[in-house]
């Protein structure tokens, strides 16, 4: 009988990969720490402890989704997919509930209908995703997409993940309204570096550049690691607690404290709490069909996006810049919203944060199925994912951005034609907090600029369709109001 490291190595393909077993798995190990965030976030999005809260997530008939189950299910749907994509798919491109489309449920859908026919909507999305990846649809457009573009595209996906860590760890915070300045990001608390959870952010971003550039192997593990016992200390002499909007000073998220190991049964009473077609009855055919149309563009271009970008750092794309055997990926991508609907833990997508297993060297599925397991365990092992505060998870993404910015050399920025959009790609993401807004401005500013500079027959007829379909997409808004 073989060994089971030759089993592994022969199906995943991992020494054809020029990666090893142990590699996998640390880049697994990374990818969680640096994405297991979201079962905290999530929860707060979706889900409001009481319906009495000042800011509790009602739907329209008053309802809410409990915090602790939905960080339940945020973390079956995340272990289950992500196992699920790498067995299958066989690429390191962890799966979560997307941070785009649990925000639309919170804000905009689930005022208009109930929080299972929200979920629902969620699930019609997923269930065309499938069905356009398995006609070919979603591999079409996918192949479409000029190289200059892909290249933009992965750039921008650097910045927008940099962007996220420096949010995330405070570095970079909204300016409120009331400092009466058109200004809307500053530096720390008023242009200083005034917390400790930023000290420990700037420590941690210093510390695995210098592990990057000396190739210290599992250097963004170990940095997370030391960030992590760095922050414990603080924690413990200085006593920061979280910010909970009231303590600007405090921890993003998780406070850096040791809780109890075992954090009980998970409840799971979400799982399959949806109503496929309630929301066309409650507020009509038209709006119901709307809102879908507005999360099938997001999600499905969204995971395109990323797909290309993790592709590109990765060295896994052709010369063309597509990735092999891609039909598989998306059609598993796509079935994430229709089980992250069914389990009300909102849509599930590839996670842009997967980069950073990737840098340490993840390049199979393997990486997933380890990050998937950790998800799994920590449904009830709460240490797993309340122990590493966000500001020491966020420096390997500020790493990762540095290293993905790179992908900016294949792009001919002589041409104006192929400069501005490629610029807007990369700029709109991080400014727009979205992967698909990023794209879509892409692609239309690529078919304006080509078309107008005498190069029309050029463009694939697929890119005319998305930029027309994107164009419907930013104005979903007027339009409803005009229907309705």
């Amino acid at each position: 009988m073989a060994a089971p490291g030759i089993i592994l190595d022969t199906y995943f393909k991992i020494s054809e990969r020029g990666s090893t077993i142990s590699t996998e798995v640390r880049g697994g190990v990374v990818s969680f720490f640096a994405m297991a965030y979201i079962v905290v976030l999530n929860p707060l999005i979706l889900g409001s402890f009481s319906a009495d809260d000042a800011v509790a997530k009602v739907d329209v008939l008053g309802n809410i989704l409990p915090v602790n189950q939905v960080a339940a299910v945020t973390a079956l749907v995340a272990g289950l997919m992500s196992i699920a994509f790498g067995v299958i798919a066989n690429y390191p491109f962890a799966i979560a509930a997307g941070l785009g489309i649990n925000s639309l449920l919170a804000v905009t859908i689930a005022p208009q209908v109930t929080w299972p026919e929200a979920m629902g909507l969620v699930v019609l999305d997923g269930i065309i995703i499938v069905v356009l990846a398995l006609t070919g649809f979603r591999t079409a457009v996918f192949n479409a997409i000029p190289n200059a573009l892909k290249s933009a595209i992965a750039a921008g996906i650097g910045m927008f993940i940099a962007f996220i860590g420096l949010v995330d760890a405070g570095f970079v915070r909204r300016i409120p309204d009331a400092a009466g300045t058109s200004v809307p990001v500053g530096l720390g608390i008023n242009g200083s570096i005034a917390s400790w959870p930023t000290v420990v952010f700037i420590f941690g971003v210093l510390l695995m550049g210098v592990l990057v550039v000396r190739k210290v192997r599992g250097g963004l593990l170990i940095g997370i690691i030391v960030t992590t016992i760095l922050a414990a200390i603080i924690e413990a002499l200085a006593d920061v607690g979280p910010s909970l909007g009231t303590n600007p000073k405090g921890w993003n998220l998780s406070v850096p404290a040791i809780p109890d190991m075992f954090g009980g049964m998970p409840d799971l009473s979400l799982v399959g709490e949806f109503s496929l077609f309630g929301a066309f009855t409650r507020i009509g055919v038209l709006a119901a069909s709307l809102l879908v149309f507005t999360l099938v563009l997001a999600n499905f271009f969204d995971a395109m996006g990323t797909m290309t970008g993790l592709g590109k750092e990765a060295g896994l794309t052709d010369k063309d810049g597509n990735l092999p055997n891609i039909g598989k990926a998306l059609v598993v991508e796509g079935a994430g919203a229709i089980v992250g609907g069914g389990a009300s833990a909102s849509s599930n997508t590839v996670f842009v944060e997967s980069a950073s297993g990737i840098a340490e060297g993840a390049r199979t599925g393997l990486a997933n199925v380890v990050t998937g397991l950790l998800f799994l365990v920590a449904m009830f092992l709460t240490p797993l994912y309340s122990v590493v505060p966000i500001e020491a998870a966020a420096p390997a993404l500020v790493i990762v951005g540095a290293l993905m910015i790179g992908q900016v050399r294949d792009i001919d920025f002589t041409k104006f034609s192929v400069a501005l959009p490629a610029f807007l790609t990369m700029i709109v993401m991080p400014f727009t907090y979205s992967i698909a807004n990023g794209i879509g401005v892409g692609f239309i500013s690529w078919v304006v600029l080509n078309a107008a500079s005498g190069g029309a027959k050029k463009i694939h007829p697929l890119l005319w369709v998305v930029s027309v379909l994107f164009m419907a997409y930013f104005t979903v808004g007027p339009i409803t109001d005009a229907l309705t």
